[in-house]
């Protein structure tokens, strides 16, 4: 099995742990820092990571690990990743399972624009001070901003906010260079970079001949459930998860292992 992170582009594989340890003794995991990220070697130049090469990286990893297949966990911008291997490398593939993903820079930009409807009306104060800066002429990835779009993330991400507490992380697990670069400077109001190159995956799902499910929080304020059923397919399962935000694997885990041990073996 193998598994591949989001928190955007930039994030690293360290929000796995220790949330799938138990299916160590089940599967041969396989945690993975995509090129630039985590641990993993940084470029010369961060303009030569794209999504195309991100999938090539995948494709090549796979056929060294697990030449007869594996079961894929993309979540966010993993999802992405994994159907795009799906669709032009199903060989590789036994199956997906999709976490709170996405289908298209669409439904990215969607995604930024519910995020801020949650800031606006949740976190007034917050959005006050969002806009304030915008109008200094800021853009959304400065440290500024960002540091005042992280205080909405637990709101807008977690069915109970105190489980962001449970979100694993490290030193340099997100290249933070990387995201607007990746995603455009101004993300959080208008996407950008290599998102404008990623496929609308919509038109496509119907080609997918490989068991898939899309698992979603039903509590996820960014990618919330109505975005989601666009996956529906009849050859693609949809299921929602009643107390979980965008990290199903954390708030819901039991669940979640066991939704993974059924399809892996179906």
């Amino acid at each position: 099995m193998l598994l591949l992170s989001g928190l955007g582009p930039a994030g690293s594989h360290v929000i796995f742990h220790p949330h799938f340890d138990v299916l160590h003794s089940e599967f041969r995991v396989i945690y993975v820092d995509l090129f630039g990220r985590g641990c993993s070697d940084k470029p010369d130049c961060l303009e030569e990571i794209t999504f195309e090469n991100d999938v090539l990286d995948v494709v090549c990893l796979l056929e060294k690990l697990a030449p007869q297949g594996a079961h894929l966990f993309g979540f966010s911008y993993g999802g992405l990743i994994s159907l795009q291997l799906a669709i032009n490398h199903s060989h590789l593939v036994k199956s997906v399972l999709l976490c709170n993903s996405l289908h298209s820079p669409e439904m990215w930009q969607k995604n930024h624009e519910n995020i801020n409807k949650v800031i606006e009306t949740q976190l007034p104060d917050v959005w006050a001070e969002i806009l304030h800066l915008r109008c200094d002429g800021y853009v959304s990835t400065s440290s500024e901003m960002q540091a005042l779009f992280a205080k909405g993330a637990s709101i807008v991400r977690f069915y109970n906010p105190q489980n962001a507490d449970q979100l694993m992380t490290e030193p340099g697990a997100r290249n933070t260079e990387l995201y607007p670069i990746f995603c455009g400077e101004d993300v959080d109001f208008s996407i950008g970079g290599q998102l404008l190159h990623i496929p609308d995956f919509r038109p496509l799902l119907d080609k997918i001949a490989i068991p898939m499910i899309v698992l979603a929080g039903r509590f996820d304020r960014a990618l919330y459930p109505k975005l989601q059923q666009d996956f529906e397919r009849k050859n693609i399962h949809l299921q929602f998860l009643e107390r979980s935000g965008s990290f199903s694997f954390i708030e819901e885990n039991d669940k979640v292992l066991n939704i993974i041990r059924a399809h892996c073996k179906s």
